[in-house]
């Protein structure tokens, strides 16, 4: 079982030997651990550009499937290594913040943080609509650690 891939999100290359029509070649999946015992799902539900899983899992037992996918960087904020122009117009800055997403083949999507003129929040807006990017630069991101904080939260510094 030490053979088996570590939990995290995956790209599909070839369909699960188990279940070809649940999991099938290029798609994304999540590999998880219940127990003593691995599985793969595939996403069910996207909230804010970020996938949610549920059942029905499918067992992984098969080492040499699991070697098959493809290992993504995980969903959440990075900052970008080198300014995007972008097809028809337009320009996303180096270092400018971005979430990482991905579409149900494993595709990953950027979305730009913007700052919405007027508000009276001081918080950084992300658009459901982003922009695939190849694989090159989706290993060049930089993980951004940004802070999630419960809407509810006594926010009085002291």
């Amino acid at each position: 079982m030490s053979d088996l891939p570590k939990s995290g999100l995956y790209r599909t290359t070839q369909a699960h030997p188990l279940a070809p029509d649940q999991i099938p070649s290029g798609r994304l999946v999540y590999v998880g651990k219940r127990g003593d015992d691995m599985f793969v799902v595939h996403p069910q539900q996207n909230v804010k550009n970020r996938w949610f899983w549920s059942e029905p899992t499918v067992p992984l037992t098969d080492a040499s499937w699991g070697q098959t996918l493809k290992p993504l960087r995980a969903e959440g904020f990075y900052s970008l290594p080198e300014t995007m122009d972008l097809d028809g117009g337009g320009r996303w800055i180096k270092n400018a913040i971005v979430q990482l997403g991905y579409d149900r083949t494993g595709a990953a999507i950027l979305f730009i943080a913007e700052r919405r003129e007027g508000s009276e929040e001081n918080s950084l807006f992300f658009s459901d609509r982003g922009v695939k990017i190849k694989d090159d630069l989706l290993a060049r991101l930089t993980w951004a650690p940004i802070l999630p904080v419960s809407a509810d939260r006594d926010r009085t510094i002291h």
